[in-house]
């Protein structure tokens, strides 16, 4: 897509506004993934305990990722004709009723009231995840990869910070009358409402409204004319950047997904204690977020086609040790898993930049919607099959399955890659 040459003193300003726009970003990604985190760290605890059944556990992820991909569409819709500030406030409003809802149903014992209240606390993943296309909005082409690396960074904090507020919460939960495992909810309630509150106050002027500015030829369609989410997918599918970007976010977040979920269940096995079982998740997390700033850079530097494929490989590689750790080597688990997470993180920053650029500025929120939707939906489903994979399979099957679905995405960004004038894209 062609870019538009701004003026010297133009160009100061909407270098000052990136600048602002990125630290406001990221910080409400650190006020919401804690938030997020929290919650994610007893959800499935919860949903056991109302139940009486562990067989139940999952079903309190499963809600949220399909709330986090069914949201995507109205919180991009939002964006397209708002700007990002109303559709983030709109992401993060939907959490806040979300974690309300489940600690009443915590109080109630109710799992259908809990699982309707994961469904709308995904909208906090869909706010973190829309955020990263906010920070692209006004960044010069060159420096996408690296802003949008750099939002997806500021997780890190959040998803470190979060399970670690499980138990002081829980203890002020039962000091108010209310359920141990609701309380964490309540802080998760708490935090998306200072999020969406520090959004609408502090991200102004809205990157995407002033880009619009910047470009007037560039119109967001309205009314009968605005984009379906099947006309979205067609505009990014159209090209064969948006293609392998497409690919590239639905594979490395739906294998990511499928194999970490029940990484647990395969070092329960084993005998892992809880302790260990969180020391390998967290390794897995520092592996999706902490190197983000680095793989934004090689996105900038490489290009987006040849960081997709080595995120490719990366996710090869994990699910080769993974795949093959026995239950009770914990410390090779953790070695695939965080290579996992790096893999993710690869595919996942070079892809949605590759996305970004595929489609016409005038309908890109709408096809970072698609693109997330399709993401989450993919991943949700991936996370379903999983267990009976595993079950029929075991752990190495699961993982060699995982690592039969990266084949095509390595093919398809080794062809980007060699295609000739393609080299560097």
């Amino acid at each position: 897509m062609s870019e538009p040459t701004l003026a010297a003193p133009v160009l100061v300003r909407v270098q000052a506004v990136q600048r602002r726009t990125l630290l406001v970003l990221s910080a409400s990604q650190v006020i919401g993934g804690v938030g997020q985190a929290i919650g994610i760290a007893v959800g499935s605890l919860l949903a056991a305990e109302i139940a009486g059944t562990a067989a139940v556990a999952g079903l309190a992820s499963t809600s949220s990722v399909l709330g986090a991909a069914l949201l995507a569409v109205p919180v991009s819709r939002v964006m397209s004709s708002s700007g990002r500030r109303a559709g983030l406030v709109v992401g993060y409003a939907a959490a806040v009723l979300g974690a309300a809802l489940v600690v009443v149903a915590a109080y109630a014992d109710s799992l259908t009231l809990m699982l309707v209240g994961m469904f709308l606390f995904g909208g906090g993943t869909t706010a973190g995840f829309q955020a990263r296309f906010g920070a692209t909005d006004l960044a010069e082409p060159h420096r996408r990869g690296q802003a949008l690396s750099l939002v997806v960074w500021a997780t890190t904090i959040g998803a470190v910070l979060g399970p670690n507020l499980s138990q002081p919460s829980g203890s002020l939960a039962q000091a108010l009358g209310l359920a141990r495992l609701g309380g964490p909810f309540l802080i998760s309630a708490v935090l998306f409402a200072l999020a969406a509150l520090f959004v609408a106050v502090l991200l102004r002027p809205d990157p995407l409204l002033l880009s619009r500015e910047l470009t007037p030829d560039v119109q967001e369609p309205s009314g009968s004319r605005r984009s379906s989410i099947r006309q979205s997918l067609s505009a990014i599918v159209s090209t064969s950047d948006g293609r392998l970007g497409l690919l590239a976010v639905v594979v490395s977040h739906s294998v990511m997904v499928a194999v970490m979920v029940l990484s647990p269940i395969h070092l329960g096995h084993g005998g892992a204690t809880l302790t260990v079982i969180g020391v390998v998740i967290s390794v897995h997390i520092a592996g999706m977020f902490a190197l983000s700033p680095v793989v934004g850079w090689l996105a900038d530097r490489l290009g987006r086609r040849r960081t997709v494929l080595i995120g490719a490989s990366v996710l090869a590689v994990a699910v080769v040790v993974a795949g093959t750790a026995p239950a009770d080597r914990s410390a090779q688990v953790g070695v695939g898993l965080f290579l996992l997470g790096l893999g993710w993180s690869f595919g996942l920053i070079a892809g949605s930049t590759l996305v970004t650029e595929s489609v016409p500025a005038g309908i890109r929120p709408q096809a970072q919607g698609a693109s997330d939707l399709t993401m989450g939906l993919c991943a949700a489903l991936a996370g379903a099959l999983a267990g009976p994979i595993l079950d029929l399979g075991g752990y190495g099957g699961l993982n060699l399955v995982a690592g039969v679905i990266v084949v095509p995405l390595f093919f398809v960004a080794l062809r980007g890659v060699l295609s000739p004038g393609h080299g560097t894209a």
